[in-house]
């Protein structure tokens, strides 16, 4: 029970963090403080499997996508919910289904990337600035100007292939973000510093992202974004959803089964015997109480 409650006000902590940064944006200017989004529709998954989770949500994606007037029947959908509700499956579940039953192309977009496109810019100006940067803080590149100077140097469209990408072109770096979000987007540099530049930079990702999967929506791309209500408010769609469990307490506990199982998927082999299993097992929930009680 202690690593369940530890798991859902880490949630409520980082539900806190976000909204401290989407005020920042919102004193800032950078995004409308009186922005309203289109209704979210509630999806209670209490008692079903990711099918049926995502059938529910295609009836309305379906019912929509036959009314609209848009002749290239692109689309945005819009998943919320707290951790534990069953989101990434859910949305790998969709994917799976607008593609094969109903012929879409479907992309499902993240805002992670862009946040750590603009941290390697930050701390790549903190290396060649070490004097103003005092010797590497961080913190002293983000600045107005700077913020927007890095955001001007992503650039989202058609590149190679003529497929959608993010380029990072400026202070000597040229990458597509597709090449490089498993090595230089998850150097140390770039890692310990997110938190920070998150932070600071929510306005400025969230528009990046909403005029992104604009392009892609009217290019006929059925665009999945998944996130918390702050970040995901500013792209218009009706198609808005959020996961809900009726039974509150089922969270932590999803939340927590899937952390161990992930953490014992890491450490053991392929073909690992029942007891190789079991000794990760009872380490990672060793690990999970350890954490919860510091």
């Amino acid at each position: 029970m202690t690593v369940v409650i530890s798991i859902l006000q880490r949630d409520e902590e980082d539900a806190s963090k976000l909204q401290k940064g989407i005020d920042i944006a919102k004193a800032k200017g950078v995004i409308d403080p009186n922005f309203v989004p289109e209704e979210y529709i509630t999806v209670d998954v209490l008692g079903k499997n990711p099918e049926e989770v995502a059938e529910d949500i295609l009836l309305k994606v379906r019912a929509e996508d036959s009314s609209s007037s848009n002749n290239n029947k692109g689309g945005v959908v819009v998943l919320c919910g707290l951790s534990g509700t069953g989101k990434g499956t859910t949305v790998a579940t969709l994917k799976h289904k607008l593609e094969s039953d109903d012929g879409k192309q479907v992309v499902c977009w993240s805002n992670g990337n862009i946040f750590r496109s603009v941290t390697l810019l930050a701390a790549t100006w903190s290396e060649q600035h070490p004097e103003e940067s005092n010797g590497g803080d961080i913190t002293k590149a983000l600045t107005k100007d700077n913020l927007a100077s890095f955001v001007n140097m992503l650039t989202f469209g058609k590149f190679k292939d003529g497929k959608y990408d993010t380029r990072i072109c400026g202070l000597g770096l040229d990458y597509l973000v597709s090449e490089v979000q498993n090595t230089e987007l998850k150097a140390p540099k770039v890692s310990k510093n997110i938190p920070t530049v998150a932070e600071v930079t929510q306005g400025e990702v969230i528009l990046f992202a909403a005029e992104a999967i604009r392009q892609m929506g009217e290019d006929g791309i059925f665009v999945l974004l998944e996130g918390r209500e702050q970040t995901v408010n500013y792209v218009r769609t009706p198609l808005r959803f959020t996961l809900t469990l009726s039974d509150m307490s089922l969270i932590g506990k999803r939340r927590a089964a899937q952390r161990l199982a992930a953490g014992v998927l890491g450490e053991v082999k392929e073909g690992a015997s029942v007891e190789e299993i079991e000794v990760a097992l009872d380490g990672q929930l060793a690990k999970m109480v350890k954490e919860a009680s510091t």
